[in-house]
């Protein structure tokens, strides 16, 4: 099953609305359905040109993405305002073709000409740009950094979201949409079938219901917010986005809300306070493909740091072209370019945009991503 992709994605809608999935299978579908045949109904926020591109970071992501969903929360809880470029729920995607790029997981965060994949490396990339200041207040925790740690593990790389997609309803009308499931079997490796989604159904279900057990033993103490904290922070947002992402549409009489009383209250919390900050925050401003690509490639680098440690197991140096693709979901669509960077916790690319040949940088964290040398030029 995906890891930064999924079978259904939440759209934000025309004002990023952070309220979940939406009240019904229906209501879900209907707006999958518009997104799969009818992409140009899509409309965007606040069209503005690529000079205007706040903090110089541009969101590309689509409709109903969770993993987007861990970035928007964090950029309005925060109140750093920024630009997005909506790409389409299937592949191909032409913006990102264009800048020469590879990778296919959404999101994917520009600033400046450098590009960011994996949320993970997303996060830690804004956490650092963007230090606690009064007009973007802190969601990091320090005491909290090592229960953040996991809380990340758990929902990314435990299996958590993995089973969240499979217990989507398999009767779901999109899941019948052939273009969409080729897709999907493309990127996971995995048999999309209906056959298959019934068969595992039931089991992801078991797992979910496992894992809102730890949330309520985590919140079983009274505490408000999951790292104990008296606002919203960061810990909340590595917790909350896959069961958020489907809470509308798990079977009730499998999960009823007295059974994990405290988990359900915290969700509608989160829902709620992410509601309210996207309604105080400014609206975000939308790009166009074009405005996008022209503006990444107009600005200037925002990471200005490069060098390969020596002591690297890999033993790359900087120079070296090499290959970079994601290792447990959408590892047939690679990068190749030349090693920039490489430490304990970041690669970096220089690659080449197909139109006009200009050089950009791509950024992904080391772990769950592989890098070797590549044996001949793409």
């Amino acid at each position: 099953m995906p890891s930064h992709e999924s079978s259904v994605h939440r759209r934000d809608g025309q004002e990023n609305n952070a309220e979940g999935l939406g009240s019904s299978k229906q209501h879900v579908n209907s707006v999958l359905q518009s997104i799969i045949f009818f992409p140009d109904t899509i409309q965007s926020n606040t069209k503005m040109s690529s000079a205007e591109v706040p903090n110089d970071i541009i969101l590309f992501h689509y409709p109903f993405s969770p993993f987007a969903k861990r970035i928007v929360w964090y950029l309005k809880l925060r109140n750093i305002p920024y630009a997005e470029c909506i790409q389409p729920l299937t592949l191909p995607r032409p913006d990102l073709a264009e800048l020469g790029i590879n990778y296919r997981r959404i999101p994917l965060l520009s600033i400046g000409r450098d590009i960011y994949y994996d949320t993970r490396l997303i996060l830690a990339r804004l956490e650092k740009s963007f230090p606690a200041t009064p007009p973007y207040p802190a969601l990091s925790a320090p005491q909290n950094k090592g229960l953040e740690a996991l809380l990340e593990k758990f929902t990314v790389d435990a299996g958590i979201f993995s089973k969240a997609a499979q217990s989507l309803p398999p009767d779901l009308p999109v899941m019948k949409d052939e273009k969409f499931l080729k897709d999907r079997e493309d990127f996971t490796g995995t048999s999309w079938t209906q056959a298959d989604r019934v068969k595992g159904y039931p089991e992801a279900l078991a797992h979910i219901k496992h894992a809102f057990d730890i949330l309520e033993a985590l919140l079983a103490d009274g505490r408000q917010w999951i790292g104990g904290t008296e606002k919203v922070s960061l810990a909340d947002i590595h917790a909350v986005w896959p069961f958020n992402w489907i809470a509308d549409m798990l079977p009730k009489q499998a999960f009823p809300k007295d059974q994990h009383p405290n988990t359900w209250a915290w969700l509608n919390r989160f829902k709620k306070t992410a509601k309210e900050a996207e309604k105080s925050g400014k609206k975000t401003v939308s790009l166009d493909g074009q405005a996008a690509i022209k503006h990444i490639m107009a600005a200037s680098y925002h990471d200005q740091q490069t060098g390969v440690d020596a002591q690297d197991p890999v033993k790359l140096e900087e120079g070296d072209l090499v290959s970079l693709w994601p290792t447990d979901s959408g590892f047939r669509h690679k990068d190749q370019g030349r090693l920039v960077k490489l430490t304990k916790d970041e690669v970096v690319l220089a690659i080449q945009t197909r139109t006009g040949g200009k050089e950009i940088r791509v950024h992904a964290p080391r772990w769950g991503f592989r890098v070797v040398k590549a044996k001949a030029q793409l």
